[in-house]
């Protein structure tokens, strides 16, 4: 039996969403792989967060945003937004607890909607959102601090950085590879994933 359109476009956006979060959560992966210790600490100047006090942000930002998604106000009463910044998580390891800890609550609650509950007004400081405009929200908000990450990563690294995407200087390859290719319904992030474990 078909399933109706409606339900049909959920799913899809769900796993679109799903996919766009994998990417940027695989993008800050590959930059932390790259980086020392001493490198995910350190800071332009005072008023500059560290790729650690970025990880610490997102962290909150995801277990308020994303806990008890579909019932609670986003902005939880628990949560010390100004405490985000504080550069104080001691090592490598606390700061990818932090990490997954986030990534793992944003997927628990998109794996919870379902047609039913897409309906659902969703409250970010009491404003009211649709499941779509809270999750485009933080499509937003997580790829601009991811991408401030991988920026700090390439300031630290400078030649010695590994590209997370087309090398310079590879377009035309790297085009004409996908133009020899037969037409095919696919994300750049399927592809991007499918490396990962390379």
């Amino acid at each position: 039996m078909t399933k109706p359109k409606i339900v049909t476009m959920i799913t899809e956006f769900i796993e679109s969403a799903r996919k766009q979060f994998e990417f940027y959560k695989l993008l800050g992966e590959k930059t932390f792989s790259q980086l020392s210790d001493e490198q995910l600490f350190w800071q332009y100047n005072e008023e500059s967060n560290s790729i650690a006090t970025i990880v610490k942000h997102l962290s909150g930002n995801m277990l308020s945003r994303w806990t008890d998604f579909l019932t609670t106000d986003g902005e939880k009463e628990w949560r010390n937004r100004e405490s985000e910044f504080e550069n104080d998580i001691k090592d490598r390891n606390e700061m990818m607890q932090r990490w997954e800890d986030g990534w793992i609550c944003l997927f628990v609650a998109l794996n919870s909607i379902t047609e039913d509950n897409f309906d659902t007004v969703i409250y970010i400081r009491n404003m009211g959102h649709t499941v779509t405009e809270a999750i485009n929200r933080q499509l937003a908000h997580y790829p601009y601090h991811v991408g401030q990450i991988v920026f700090i990563g390439k300031m630290l690294l400078n030649d010695k950085w590994s590209s997370l995407s087309i090398p310079r200087g590879a377009s035309k390859t790297y085009n004409d590879e996908k133009f020899t290719e037969p037409k095919r319904m696919a994300h750049f992030t399927d592809e991007f994933l499918s490396k990962k474990k390379e």
